[in-house]
């Protein structure tokens, strides 16, 4: 239980928590320090006919093979039940049993969160309503000091969770360590 965040990242079909859903999952723990102390990933089963319908547009088009990737790893995917109480076991392992509520962290992480609530509302019961939002950081970085992070924009659950770390690592490196 020495977890302090935890960073998601969940990739979905598009942007609409009501329209659209989640098709992959990642999780990592980390302490204050943004150390890994262990991660969670996993595909999140959804209907193909869906899939097709919903992954179309501007996005999809300039990341086809992302696009593809998802729709061929979707028939080995689990149900979303599964990987909710998969996911609670996680957050059970690292941040205790429910008496503390989970700071959760990442990147545009307001987005997630409203695919966690419509999908995953036992998870979201064991959420705090504070959040690390990187991209926060990222608006004051780049329109006060021009300051950018460069992204590979993988667009897959795990490796985009592992940037926004680096991104918050970035940008805390210009405050510096705090000295008592």
């Amino acid at each position: 239980m020495s977890a302090a965040l935890l960073w998601v990242d969940l990739e979905m079909t598009g942007l609409d928590p009501v329209e659209d859903r989640i098709l992959e999952v990642a999780a990592i723990a980390t302490d204050w320090d943004f150390t890994t102390l262990d991660t969670y990933e996993a595909v999140k089963q959804c209907g193909p006919a869906l899939m097709k319908k919903r992954m179309v547009g501007d996005f999809w088009e300039a990341n086809a093979a992302v696009r593809e990737a998802l729709l061929e790893q979707n028939e080995h995917g689990k149900n979303g039940r599964t990987v909710e109480n998969e996911l609670l076991d996680f957050v059970d392992e690292h941040f205790g049993d429910g008496a503390t509520k989970v700071v959760l962290a990442g990147n545009s992480i307001h987005q997630d969160r409203k695919f966690i609530a419509n999908e995953w509302p036992r998870l979201d019961s064991r959420l705090h309503y504070r959040m690390l939002d990187v991209s926060a950081w990222k608006v004051v970085f780049e329109g006060k000091y021009d300051e950018r992070f460069a992204k590979a924009g993988a667009h897959r659950a795990l490796a985009d969770i592992e940037e926004s770390i680096a991104e918050m690592q970035h940008y805390l490196s210009f405050v510096g360590e705090r000295t008592d």
